[in-house]
């Protein structure tokens, strides 16, 4: 009776979130909790077709560049204290952390931009010296096509650096554009390659697949509409600035099987995803940002420990998390640029809800 209960508040929360707010024109969800006896999967949205309908997941395609270097880790063909000068040629490093007339660039370590604590701009959100944001550019040019080299020399020409490596928090797509092509130059695989062969082959994710890669196995639904500022920007040819930080088209079934994998240690060791929360930036107060992992944390009054989980959310609206206490999985997105801090507080919500029917099952 308690999950039939559960399901049904989760769902009304849901529809009544995308019913009130006139940008969501679709949105997807999926809660898992085989201690809660709760399995919803849920669509919602004038725009929405199906529960297993694909969808842009964006920043938290950034936990999955995170996994593969922590296998690479594993295998000792790299270290998270390297500097990413052993891995990118001088052209590209050229200019490119630049603080107060000083370059430190030399000084920026892997895992210095897996955290967010290298000083880099970020070229999606942070405002250009002149000229257009990328925002901009992607909806007024819908036809250029960008590779990663390209938005690092535009961020490069554009934004000033924040502050030294490893003396504060930024967080940076720039960062994770550049931990794209160390995957490359390590490995010798392209980044949409390596994300096949060791993670949507081994866990059968057969509807995830990067934007600039057709999909092997073809989704039956169509990719949902992703809109920018009330504009459809789904198929424009300028999404191709989004890399290694954004750039998984995925499920939420298909996030799910991730998800679990890390949970029972399948992708990487115990040991190794410890280590990835256990060097973490300050994201805001209550979420720390480890390597590719949000950790939200007990804080008194604001983030009570009931809410402690971890996983990756987006700036669409989009979230992937574990809370333990419950043993939960919450996946999903609200698909619209600019609302990532909307996807995190109803994840948190949803959360709360959970908890009280562990109660009740506890305390009948």
């Amino acid at each position: 009776m308690g999950s039939i209960n559960i399901q049904k508040q989760i769902e009304q929360l849901f529809k009544k979130k995308v019913e009130k707010d006139p940008n969501i024109h679709n949105a997807y969800l999926l809660v898992h909790s085989e201690k809660l006896h709760a399995d919803i999967r849920l669509a919602a949205g004038n725009d929405a077709i199906h529960p297993e309908q694909p969808y842009y997941i964006a920043s938290v395609s950034k936990l999955f560049t995170a996994v593969l270097f922590g296998q690479l880790v594993e295998q000792d063909r790299c270290s998270y204290d390297d500097p990413i000068s052993r891995y990118i040629q001088a052209d590209v490093l050229e200019n490119l952390h630049i603080y107060k007339g000083k370059d430190y660039t030399n000084e920026i370590k892997i895992k210095h931009l897996l955290n967010h604590t290298s000083g880099l701009h970020d070229f999606l959100e942070d405002k250009p010296l002149h000229g257009k944001s990328m925002i901009e550019q992607i909806l007024e040019n819908p036809e250029k096509k960008w590779t990663p080299i390209g938005v690092l020399n535009w961020a490069k020409e554009h934004m000033n650096a924040h502050f030294p490596p490893e003396k504060g928090f930024h967080y940076s797509d720039t960062g994770y554009h550049l931990l794209g092509l160390i995957l490359e130059n390590i490995t010798n695989m392209p980044y949409h390659e390596q994300l096949k062969r060791h993670i949507f082959d081994p866990l059968g994710m057969v509807h995830s697949h990067f934007i600039r890669m057709e999909p092997l196995e073809k989704n039956p639904f169509d990719i949902a509409k992703l809109s920018v500022r009330h504009t459809d920007i789904t198929h424009y040819q300028s999404m191709s600035f989004v890399f290694a930080g954004g750039g998984i088209v995925s499920t939420t079934s298909d996030l799910f099987k991730f998800l679990k994998a890390l949970v029972h240690h399948q992708l990487i060791k115990k040991a190794t995803m410890d280590q990835m929360k256990s060097d973490p930036g300050k994201f805001t107060l209550g979420i720390d940002y480890g390597y590719g992992v949000m950790n939200i944390k007990t804080v008194p009054i604001f983030m009570p420990a009931k809410l402690n989980s971890w996983g990756n959310a987006g700036s669409t609206g989009s979230f992937m998390f574990y809370h333990p206490e419950t043993e939960t999985y919450l996946i999903g997105t609200f698909n619209h640029f600019g609302y990532g801090s909307k996807g995190i507080r109803f994840m948190l919500q949803l959360i709360d809800k959970l908890q009280k029917t562990h109660k009740k099952q506890q305390h009948p």
